[in-house]
This record gives C-alpha cells, sequence and structure tokens, in this order.
C-alpha cells in the first residue's frame, strides 16, 4: 500500500519561463518550443526591454530568456533592472553574441547563463531546467571563454597587487558602478585625475573597458568561493 504522503504528493508546478526577443519569428518559435515541454509554461514573450520590466512584476516567472540586442534599452541592462525587481529570478542570455565583454556584462548584471542562439531545442529546453536548478548553463564556446578568463586569475591577482592604492580606491568604486563624477566627489580629486587613474588602471589590467575592468576586479576577489565551469 501507497504512503499517506505518497497518495497526497503532487507533481511539481511547471516551470515559469517568459521570454525577452525582438524578433516575431523567434518569439513565436521560442513559445512553442517551452510549451512542447510539459514542465515548462510560457507565461509571456516581450518584445522589448521595457514592457518587459512594466509586466514581469505580475508574471512572476522563474526563467527569463533575454536577448541582448533589443530596441532601446539593451538586455544587459534589463537583467541588471530586472534583478531589482525580481531578485529570485533566474536570467538565461539568448544571443549571438561571443565576444568576452558582452558574456561578462551579462554575468555582472546578474545573468545565470549565457547561451547561443544556434542551440537546439534539446540543450534550450534542459538550460531552462538548469538554471532553474541554480546551474550555470553556457554554450561550449562561451564557457571555454570564461573557463580561459578564470585561468587568467593569478595574472589579474598580480596586475591588481600592481595598482596603487589609490587605483585600487578608484578600482573598487568603478565595479561599484560609479560614474567619473562620483568617484572624484567621493575620494575629494579631481574629474581629471579620476579620469588619468582609469587610464592607469586599464593599462596595468591589460583591459579596454570599464566592463572588463569590473569583471577582472569581481573574478579575482570571488574565485574561491565561485563555480569553475567546463567546457562541455
Amino acid at each position: 500500500m501507497k504512503s499517506t504522503a505518497e497518495k497526497n504528493h503532487l507533481p511539481a508546478p511547471p516551470i515559469k519561463v517568459a521570454i525577452v526577443e525582438d524578433q516575431a519569428w523567434l518569439r513565436e518559435n521560442l513559445t512553442k518550443e517551452i510549451k512542447s515541454d510539459p514542465q515548462l509554461c510560457c507565461v509571456n514573450a516581450y518584445r522589448t526591454a521595457e514592457a518587459a520590466l512594466q509586466g514581469m512584476p505580475k508574471d512572476q516567472p522563474d526563467v527569463v530568456l533575454m536577448d541582448i540586442n533589443l530596441p532601446g534599452m539593451n538586455g544587459v541592462e534589463c537583467v541588471k533592472r530586472l534583478k531589482v525587481l525580481l531578485p529570485e529570478v533566474r536570467c538565461l542570455m539568448l544571443t549571438v553574441y561571443e565576444e568576452s565583454e558582452k558574456i561578462f556584462n551579462s554575468l555582472l548584471a546578474g545573468a545565470s547563463g549565457y547561451l547561443l542562439k544556434r542551440t537546439s531545442t534539446d540543450e534550450l529546453l534542459e538550460a531552462i531546467r538548469e538554471v532553474h536548478g541554480s546551474g550555470s548553463p553556457m554554450s561550449s564556446s562561451i564557457a571555454r571563454k570564461v573557463v580561459a578568463y578564470f585561468n587568467q586569475m593569478g595574472e589579474v591577482e598580480a596586475s591588481t597587487a600592481a595598482l596603487s592604492p589609490r587605483e585600487q580606491q578608484v578600482l573598487e568604486l568603478l565595479a561599484r558602478g560609479a560614474a567619473y563624477k562620483d568617484i572624484a566627489d567621493q575620494l575629494s580629486l579631481s574629474l581629471e585625475t579620476i579620469r588619468m587613474n582609469v587610464k592607469h588602471i586599464y593599462a596595468k589590467l591589460h583591459v579596454h573597458s570599464r566592463g572588463e575592468a569590473t569583471a577582472k576586479y569581481l573574478g579575482s576577489r570571488s574565485l574561491g568561493g565561485r563555480q569553475r565551469f567546463s567546457p562541455a
């Protein structure tokens, strides 16, 4: 005989998925693919980031498939704002871009995974389940870039150690998203001095943008407690 617990056991509710994609044909295809899986449920599909930010607090999705190149606000900024509105939501980037800066900017904004649009339907549906279970699915080419990045952390730590105390202060504020003027005000320095410090930071870290500098800074500080990715 079945126990009371077994009799009362109910199947897990489907994972609620929302889509942010500006191309109508792809939005429709993704919706159909998600609806084909009994473990998933498509709660809404948005064309723009602005519409998504307005509607998702009501949708309460578990997982969001997010494009990067959107009309108006881009997907990376949308993820950053969405994580403020819905801290528990898991964002999975689905894009054609393989550039390192877009990858790390997405992860820094709060994305939990990064897939290319050429990913097969089966892989995509499995990635949705994985990211919902606190995993970090990534296309193999993206994972290789992340692995290469973390393998360079020893070099990064040496580079950050080469920064002056003032440059380290500036870098920390950059990583928090502070504007140059705000950094200048906080450190009681001129705007030109901050610009010069940033130039020196970029040169010492061998980067060319705030996103890359921030990624290296945060990665070097949290390497010990972060998951390592394996390029499947």
